[in-house]
């Protein structure tokens, strides 16, 4: 018997992956400093991240941080254990009075928390019909759930339609992102909660990149579409993005949440967050509900940078919300433009497939409420000399 060699295996495929300029490599921020970083001993303004709002550094959330400290640097279990403390069911349930909704449900991550959503709801003989361009972790749940998986075009409702119809039997959950990570364009969610009706599907929308964003008072894409929560029965909203912290919750309907806290496995079988990190959360939820200012001032950013990219032909994807990616195409274009923009003094990363399809390289651009006017205009000059040094 001769076995393939995985050592073998791997570097083969890292070979190809270099040949096609799709190698990924990790940076170590040695400081940060709200949109300031140090990397590899460079300074560099950092256009890449999820920080909407700039609350990772906000003074009151890091105050927040310190002062439950003393609660310990673990929960030291699950929830369903032991590890489930006040400060998790006071988050719980500040995020539901925010989001006007029954009950929350902590998680670790978003993607454990798509993980454990459609594993615990779905199974042989069900359906999970999805966006094409939803983020990795439904895909990856849909796969485990052992369901029929269906993904439609993106943002086609009327697909998604036919796609219900065609498994009638079981039940079925119509899932999609509110706000897509590499696209930024917002979901049709209108379209989408009638089809679900019609079809007595259960619609299930991750809003990861919306909650804090758009909405009144930030509740994300699900308010801006003027739905509900009976519209949509479950929603998952993570906190490292805007709310500038870690982990997830899953909002909705209680009947549904209750089902998942005593049988989802991605919930039952891992250790529940610090508490100290989950102070932090409900600060950044507090300042998320209030933050107005911070929104307007976010979205004046992204109307300078459309504004600015339109006077110099960068051809930025339609978008209105803080991802602003720049179409570029080709792999190795995209890969030469974002070194040409750190080599200026400026961190944006190029997007290249299987996060996005073939043909769709792009420099993921992501604003924040922490940039200034002058750094965004700063930008829009290093991206039109990094395009005029790529271009052929």
């Amino acid at each position: 018997m001769s076995r393939v060699s995985l050592g073998e295996r791997v570097l083969a495929l890292r070979a190809q992956r270099e040949a096609a300029h799709r190698r990924r490599r990790i940076r170590t921020v040695a400081r940060r400093e709200g949109v300031r970083c140090e990397v590899d001993g460079r300074e560099l303004l950092n256009f890449c991240g999820n920080d909407y709002l700039g609350l990772a550094q906000h003074p009151r959330v890091i105050a927040a941080l310190r002062d439950a400290a003393g609660e310990g640097a673990g929960s030291t279990a699950s929830h369903l254990v032991c590890g489930h403390g006040a400060q998790h069911a006071a988050l719980e349930t500040e995020l539901a009075d925010w989001l006007q909704a029954p009950r929350a449900l902590l998680f670790g991550s978003g993607y454990m928390a798509n993980l454990a959503v459609v594993q615990a709801l779905l199974g042989d003989g069900d359906a999970c019909v999805q966006d094409r361009l939803n983020h990795a972790s439904l895909i990856d749940a849909a796969r485990l759930a052992g369901c029929a998986h269906k993904r439609y075009p993106h943002a086609d409702a009327d697909a998604a339609e036919r796609q219900l119809i065609s498994h009638a039997g079981g039940a079925a959950l119509l899932a999609s992102d509110g706000v897509f990570s590499m696209d930024g364009d917002l979901a049709p969610l209108p379209a989408l909660a009638a089809i679900a009706r019609e079809q007595q599907a259960t619609l299930y929308i991750d809003d990861a990149h919306a909650i804090g964003v758009i909405g009144t008072a930030g509740r994300g894409s699900i308010d801006t579409a003027g739905l509900d929560n009976k519209d949509v029965p479950l929603r998952l909203v993570t906190f490292g993005k805007a709310l500038g912290s870690a982990g997830a919750a899953i909002v909705g309907d209680a009947d549904l949440i209750a089902h998942l806290a005593e049988t989802a496995r991605p919930y039952i079988y891992t250790t529940a967050l610090p508490p100290a990190q989950v102070a932090a959360t409900r600060e950044a939820v507090r300042i998320a509900r209030a933050g107005d200012g911070l929104r307007e001032r976010l979205h004046a950013n992204i109307e300078r940078l459309k504004s600015g990219a339109r006077a110099r032909g960068l051809r930025l994807m339609a978008s209105e919300t803080p991802i602003q990616p720049l179409l570029v195409g080709d792999d190795a274009d995209a890969v030469a433009m974002a070194a040409a923009l750190e080599a200026q003094g400026y961190w944006v990363a190029a997007i290249r497939p299987p996060t996005v399809p073939g043909g769709s390289a792009r420099l993921r651009i992501t604003l924040s409420a922490a940039h200034d006017a002058w750094q965004v205009d700063g930008l829009l000059d290093a991206l039109s000399r990094a395009r005029d040094a790529v271009a052929p």
